[in-house]
């Protein structure tokens, strides 16, 4: 099995407050969801109101097409969202039949 995951740093230039940020990101998490079939949550930036970090997975058995869904799923982020993508790192891994990586240790963003 292979897991597909995409995380997205958004700059909500303009937004004011928690509860705007929260309106933003729930309308795109919601719409997300809808278009694609993938997990879809905030993962970080929780208290910052101008700056938002989103997370995307999909497990499949073909990585080009984990890949092209992800790739899709960016572009419609960066052309609905009510927000900039500033960062967005993809990375799709194998998991074993043992539960582990295999070879491929996922990334940690930000750190590697």
């Amino acid at each position: 099995m292979l897991v597909g995951v995409l995380e997205v740093t958004l700059s909500l230039a303009g937004n004011r407050s928690l509860k705007g940020k929260r309106k933003v990101v729930a309308s795109l998490l919601g719409r997300v969801k809808a278009r694609f079939n993938v997990s879809a949550a905030e993962v970080g930036a929780q208290d910052t109101h101008g700056l938002a970090v989103l997370g995307f997975t999909v497990c499949g058995s073909e990585g080009r097409i984990l890949n092209g869904v992800l790739d899709h799923l960016l572009n419609f982020i960066e052309d609905n969202a009510e927000a900039q993508v500033v960062d967005s790192f993809l990375d799709c891994a194998a998991w074993g039949e043992t539960g582990d990586w295999g070879d491929h240790e996922p990334e940690t963003p930000g750190k590697g």
